[in-house]
């Protein structure tokens, strides 16, 4: 299944919450979308329960089938509690960083700011939204007069986001540095991952 890129409101009110930055026509139509969504009022089994957390989880971190199940395989190859660690590895990706810093709007901007070229880790460009930061990590918006501009556009529009405890960010500078490996409380708490890890143990 490929990334999604469809309209971003319908996957809203699919689920019922922002998974995407909330619109007017998610305020206006508070019930699934469809002919029938205002009636819609079917019981979901535990695949569904379990498959709907999946997709919620995936949609908000903007990534394909693929790349989420190989990323929960990996998770389960690393000993410790699977979802805690499944969740840390979207949490440190570098597109959730660099968003997570206030550089950019939505994860979807943040991606195509590393996909671009816009961003240095420890003082080297990295281009690959996927890498996977650790504690001591520098990530900084390049110097060059675009990639500048790009962010300080995104620091704007993101001012009122606090960044998460376990990373540091200097505004001014365009810079953040992850100072930890964030634990379960900093993680994301909408989602229920362990449905995700009992979905994908079936």
């Amino acid at each position: 299944m490929s990334r999604y890129t469809g309209p971003t409101a319908r996957i809203n009110r699919r689920f019922g919450m922002s998974i995407f930055p909330p619109t007017k026509a998610q305020d206006r139509k508070a019930y699934p979308p469809g002919v029938h969504g205002p009636r819609l009022r079917r019981k979901s089994s535990e695949y569904a329960v379990g498959l709907n957390e999946k997709q919620k989880l995936r949609y908000m971190f903007g990534l394909t089938e693929k790349q989420f199940r190989l990323t929960f395989e990996r998770a389960k190859s690393i000993r410790g509690v699977t979802g805690e660690i499944f969740l840390r590895l979207l949490e440190t990706r570098l597109d959730n960083v660099v968003y997570m810093g206030g550089f950019a709007r939505t994860r979807r901007a943040a991606r195509q700011l590393v996909t671009h070229g816009h961003v240095a880790v420890n003082g080297h460009k990295c281009d690959i939204p996927s890498y996977s930061t650790k504690p001591g990590d520098v990530i900084e918006i390049r110097q060059k007069p675009s990639s500048r501009q790009l962010a300080t556009r995104g620091v704007e529009d993101s001012q009122f986001r606090t960044a998460p405890a376990w990373m540091t960010v200097e505004g001014d500078a365009l810079k953040a540095t992850v100072t930890r490996t964030p634990i379960a409380e900093e993680m994301e708490q909408s989602i229920n991952v362990q449905l995700i890890v009992e979905f994908y143990s079936r």
